[in-house]
């Protein structure tokens, strides 16, 4: 064969194929972006004010961190609970009376269980060396609140808030405390089954709000769980703590039955906050003659919470530490002496007086005839309160009376004749 022909055919083998021609016509058409999702309104109650409120507040859980599909979620299919409402507004017929109050916290079964309590939890010496907070306060707390953790509320935390927040009266405290729920939805530490409580949205053992769950509950027992209810070590542990951030003093007493002496001016009450040598000299001792400990040389306040026929205490700082619990003068009594009690402390020298509980109609009556007289004890509500007190213990020390600010029947009556509501 030629030599030229040979190597001709050779390179036409080792070609590759030729390329296609180019095919003519538009080039194709990008695939289009989907559209944004946009979640779907929550559907409509049936409550047009309870729909409005939802939308509203919406706004101002996604402004405050909150996902809007988790509100969306937690919230779809609420109603406000007519009940959680209606507890909220009630006020009730009759006051009880703080002795009565008093005496019905401080039980003998109570006290009982309490001393077993004390002696038989093994984590008690690390709680109190942690926080300071001995565990007879603590227990009194926790058989306030939850009966020793046997009653801790079965509401659900998230409608309770919601219908709370929708209601009004405290709507602002309300939307913080549900705002506060989501979140810790959303942190994924506590399930929504879980977030049970009282009407008013306390929780678990020692009865937490849910802003304070946040800020102030603790792994008590170390197993990395917050578990208020079902673990008594975290629920002191947290109650120690939120009591510890609320003021206590370690090694502090929390009160003293004192004794007063003829003619003493009772307007001092809910007044000044001197240490015992300024009170000393007032005339005002220790019930039961017992000197003055350096745990008692605090700035304490000298109450009549039953009036100058009831006992007669000075609280020291770390009975306003336990009113960060519940801001109530009986309240924090009720914990501190049964407090006392489980200790084995000794009765109060003089006993609560029995006196007959005041209606709603008696409570606001008087404050009416105070304002009438010209001592403001602000709106007429029925709540006797600080400014009540205030009112009747200027009211009465410019007639005369012993102003201990306490409202008995008898000054019920009183203001009434004085006023012109009832004839002389």
């Amino acid at each position: 064969m030629d030599r030229r022909l040979f190597l001709v055919l050779l390179l036409a083998g080792c070609a590759g194929p030729a390329p296609p021609p180019p095919v003519s016509g538009p080039a194709p058409a990008p695939t289009p972006t989907p559209p944004p999702q946009v979640p779907a309104p929550p559907p409509t109650t049936g409550d047009a004010g309870y729909d409005a409120w939802r939308a509203e507040f919406r706004g101002r859980a996604v402004a405050a961190g909150l996902s809007g599909e988790l509100i969306d979620r937690e919230l779809a299919g609420l109603t406000p609970n007519p009940r959680v409402i209606s507890l909220d507004s009630a006020q009730p017929e009759f006051s009880k009376p703080i002795g009565d109050y008093v005496k019905g916290v401080i039980s003998a079964d109570r006290i009982a269980r309490g001393q077993r309590y004390r002696a038989d939890l093994p984590f008690w010496p690390g709680i109190e060396q942690r926080f300071g907070v001995p565990r007879d306060i603590l227990i009194a707390v926790w058989a306030m609140e939850s009966a020793f953790g046997a009653v801790q509320g079965d509401f659900d935390v998230v409608r309770s808030m919601a219908s709370l927040a929708y209601h009004g009266r405290r709507r602002a405290w309300a939307e913080g405390e549900l705002i506060a729920t989501l979140k810790i939805i959303s942190s994924g530490e506590v399930g929504r089954a879980q977030l049970k409580g009282s009407w008013a949205g306390a929780m678990g053992q020692t009865q937490f709000l849910p802003s304070n769950y946040i800020s102030t509950a603790v792994d008590g027992d170390g197993d990395g769980k917050r578990d208020i209810w079902g673990s008594p070590n975290d629920a002191l542990a947290s109650a120690a703590n939120l009591l510890a951030k609320g003021g206590w003093v370690s090694g502090q007493s929390w009160a003293r039955e004192v004794t007063l002496p003829a003619g003493f001016d009772y307007s001092l009450t809910e007044g000044p906050k001197e240490p015992p040598p300024y009170w000393e000299g007032l005339g005002v001792k220790a019930a039961d003659g017992r000197p003055w400990t350096p745990a008692e040389q605090a700035p304490a306040m000298l109450v009549a919470p039953a009036g100058a026929g009831g006992p007669i205490f000075l609280l020291f700082p770390n009975h306003f530490a336990i009113r960060k619990y519940n801001n109530s003068t009986a309240y924090a009594l009720g914990i501190g002496l049964l407090a006392d009690a489980f200790a084995g402390g000794a009765p109060l020298v003089r006993p609560w007086p029995v006196e007959t509980p005041l209606a709603i109609g008696d409570r606001i009556g008087a404050q009416t005839a105070l304002a009438k007289l010209g001592f403001s004890p602000g709106a007429p509500d029925g709540v006797v309160g600080v400014n009540t007190r205030t009112a009747l213990r200027a009211w009465q020390k410019s007639r005369g009376l012993i102003a201990d600010g306490y409202l008995s029947m008898d000054m019920v009556r009183r203001l009434n004749v004085e006023a012109g509501a009832l004839p002389n």
